[in-house]
C-alpha cells in the first residue's frame, strides 16, 4: 500500500485518484491518517487534481486541532491503494508483523518522544496565533445616500448642507452632494456618505441631522449598499 512519492506529481496523482470516491484517507471523519498523509505533502496539489486539492484544503483547516483528531498515526505505507508502494522521501517504511514484534522494547520510555511532540505542538500553535494576529481585521462598511428636505423654498440650502456636513463622528466620511428639485421651487439636498457599520447607523445620522430644525424638515435614506 502507499501513494508512491507524495512529494512528486505522480504521487499526488495517485492520491487524487484514491480520493475520487472518498472524503478522507480512512473512514468518514478526519483522523490521524489524514494528518500523516497531509504532512508528507510539500505543497498544495495543483488545480487539475481537484479531489486531492479539496481534501488538502479541508484537512489544512484542522491544523490548530490536528493533535486531537482520532486514530493513531501510522507509516505512509499502511495507507492508500493496494499495489502501490510508498516511496516518499523521509517517510518510514511500513513495518512487517515480525519487525513489529522485534522492535518492542519492554523497558523503553516514551517520555522523550512526548516532550518533543509537546514542544513541536507549542511551536506550531504559537506560529498559528502569530499569523492570525497579523491578519488584518475586515471592517464592514456601507455606502448611504441621504435625502435631506428643507422646510420651504426660502431655506438657505448652502447653510443646510453646511449643517449636515458639520455632523462628524468616528467611522463617518461624507461624499458628494447635489440639489434635486422636488416641486414648487423646493429642492432637497441629496448627499452620500460611507460609514463603518459597527460605529455609525442611520438612526444616529437622522437624529443629529434633524436636530438642525431651523433648516431641516426631514431626512430619508434614498439608498443603502454594503461595501
Amino acid at each position: 500500500m502507499g501513494f508512491g512519492d507524495l512529494k512528486s506529481a505522480s504521487g499526488l496523482k495517485v492520491l487524487n485518484g484514491f480520493l475520487s470516491d472518498r472524503s478522507y484517507i480512512e473512514g468518514y471523519v478526519p483522523s490521524q491518517a489524514d494528518v500523516a498523509v497531509f504532512e508528507a505533502i510539500s505543497a498544495p496539489p495543483s488545480a487539475d487534481l481537484c479531489h486531492a486539492l479539496r481534501w488538502y484544503n479541508h484537512i489544512r483547516s484542522y491544523q490548530s486541532e490536528k493533535s486531537s483528531l482520532p486514530g493513531v498515526k501510522k507509516p505512509l505505507g499502511q495507507y492508500g491503494p493496494a499495489g502501490v508502494a510508498d516511496s516518499t522521501s523521509g517517510s518510514a517504511p511500513a513495518a512487517t508483523k515480525e519487525e513489529d514484534d522485534d522492535d518492542i522494547d519492554l523497558f523503553g520510555s516514551d517520555d522523550e518522544e512526548d516532550t518533543e511532540a509537546a514542544r513541536l505542538k507549542e511551536e506550531r500553535l504559537a506560529q498559528y496565533a502569530a499569523k492570525k494576529a497579523k491578519k488584518p481585521t475586515l471592517i464592514a462598511k456601507s455606502s448611504i445616500l441621504l435625502d435631506v428636505k428643507p422646510w420651504d423654498d426660502e431655506t438657505d440650502m448652502s447653510k443646510l448642507e453646511e449643517c449636515v456636513r458639520s455632523v462628524q463622528m468616528d467611522g463617518l466620511v461624507w461624499g458628494q452632494s447635489k440639489l434635486v428639485p422636488v416641486g414648487y421651487g423646493i429642492k432637497k439636498l441629496q448627499i452620500s456618505c460611507v460609514v463603518e457599520d459597527d460605529k455609525v447607523g442611520t438612526e444616529i445620522l437622522e437624529e443629529q441631522i434633524t436636530a438642525f430644525e431651523d433648516f431641516v424638515q426631514s431626512m430619508d435614506v434614498a439608498a443603502f449598499n454594503k461595501i
